[in-house]
């Protein structure tokens, strides 16, 4: 069960060991990694089936799955599954769609105006999670945006599954988006595959999509080695519940869990104002646990995770903003009191009413989200993670004259006299 810590005995270095995660201090994922996107820059399509056969035990006749076989998976959900895949989908574009703004002009003095415009990134990839669980959801999350900002072309990569397709969620999530094709290639593969192309898969621009730490290097190498960019590293998924007197200990066991059966790198953590609120949520955890269908998977990442003693909820905002959660959970009747200490976190889930899993699927909000710390300079994936926003600026033959002096100087102060010749043309000859 989960490690107690009291944060008052902890000295910094303590602290600074304890919100680490996902560490790779051999490079021995980066090595595997670097492998695997080489063998396919080199060996394209080839390279992408042996991968295939390789880590998902499936051989494929060929990499894709076209609209009428996604059509004909689709065909086996039942209404139910189809209409909460349709309010998801409702919900998530409501709230991204606000997010689509024309930006006004502003004249920065007489006769020099300034504006920004929105223009899609043309190609974009998706990686949709398949692994232990696969996640309609994140194709959602993803795709809503992506087509929101009009993206030109989105391509679809995610695992086989054991019988050589995808299961009927993503399929039907596909004809909700308007996606012709998904690809069935999964890791650190499908990253190089959109990253290079190769003569199935075209070469995107930017890469969207959250996965384990071999997907996660992989889009930190690419981004550092290919001038395709990446939405961030979003690794394997983690909580971090804040519980003071009035939190639910049940609620706070249900929510820990949640989080760890995504995975066992998974990282739940919970932050108390009282020892015995986390040992009512041990026992709760232990009361849940062996039920669920994934419970070998959520043990070991409970078993990975800890619990931390704070004096105040004050104190408990303090090791929440070193650890940087990508998921924050104010478990507590006074939430008001703290949400503006919050400095670094990718989502925040407000009260006891308000489970992580809302955020997971249906509220309107995006769960592709910085893990591991990177919340403290990244955002989650919204549509402006799918914009590139080009400044533009028009000057009068009044603002040349206003302006033109104040540059001709500034030019001077650099040594940059060609800079400076470029406005005294315009300026001496009015």
């Amino acid at each position: 069960m989960l490690k107690v810590y009291n944060y008052a005995n902890l000295s910094k270095s303590e602290v600074h060991e304890l919100v680490q995660r996902n560490v790779d201090p051999a490079n021995e994922i980066r090595s595997v990694v670097e492998q695997i996107i080489d063998t396919v820059h080199q060996q394209g399509d080839r390279a992408l089936f042996d991968y295939a056969l390789r880590f998902d035990k499936v051989t494929l006749s060929k990499l894709y799955l076209d609209k009428d076989e996604l059509a004909e998976i689709a065909s086996a959900l039942l209404p139910e599954q189809k209409s909460a895949l349709e309010v998801a989908y409702q919900n998530i574009y409501k709230f991204h769609e606000s997010q689509l703004k024309v930006e006004d002009k502003i004249e920065t003095m007489p006769g020099v105006t300034c504006w920004r415009e929105l223009r899609p990134i043309e190609k974009v990839g998706l990686y949709i999670p398949g692994g232990t669980a696969v996640l309609p959801s994140t194709f959602l999350m993803l795709g809503i945006p992506a087509r929101i900002a009009g993206c030109h072309e989105i391509v679809v990569c995610s695992p086989p599954q054991n019988h050589g397709k995808v299961n009927a969620f993503i399929a039907y999530v596909a004809q909700l988006l308007n996606i012709d094709r998904i690809y069935l290639i999964g890791g650190a593969q499908a990253i190089a595959a959109m990253a290079y192309g190769t003569e199935s898969v075209t070469k995107v621009d930017k890469i969207f999509g959250p996965g384990n730490q071999f997907v996660t290097k992989a889009k930190t190498i690419i981004q550092s080695t290919t001038v395709t960019a990446i939405d961030m590293p979003a690794g394997p998924s983690e909580v971090l519940v804040i519980a003071d007197e009035t939190s639910n200990p049940a609620y706070i066991a249900a929510d820990l869990l949640a989080q760890a059966e995504h995975g066992v790198d998974s990282q739940s953590i919970l932050v108390a104002t009282s020892a015995d609120i986390i040992q009512a949520t041990i026992a709760e955890l232990e009361k849940q646990l062996p039920v669920l269908p994934r419970a070998e998977i959520a043990g070991q990442a409970i078993a990975n995770s800890y619990a931390v003693i704070v004096n105040s909820l004050d104190e408990a905002m303090q090791f929440s903003n070193q650890y940087a959660p990508e998921h924050l959970i104010l478990a507590t009747d006074n939430w008001q009191q703290i949400t503006s200490k919050i400095i670094n976190a990718g989502s925040v889930f407000l009260g006891n009413q308000t489970p992580e899993s809302v955020g997971d699927y249906a509220s309107g909000t995006n769960h592709t989200l910085p893990t591991s710390a990177y919340a403290k300079a990244y955002s989650g994936v919204s549509v402006d993670s799918f914009v590139k926003k080009i400044t533009f600026q028009h000057l009068t033959p009044e603002g040349i004259q206003n302006i033109g002096p104040h540059v001709e100087i500034l030019a001077d102060l650099e040594g940059l006299h060609a800079h400076r010749n470029a406005v005294s043309v315009r300026t001496h000859q009015q």
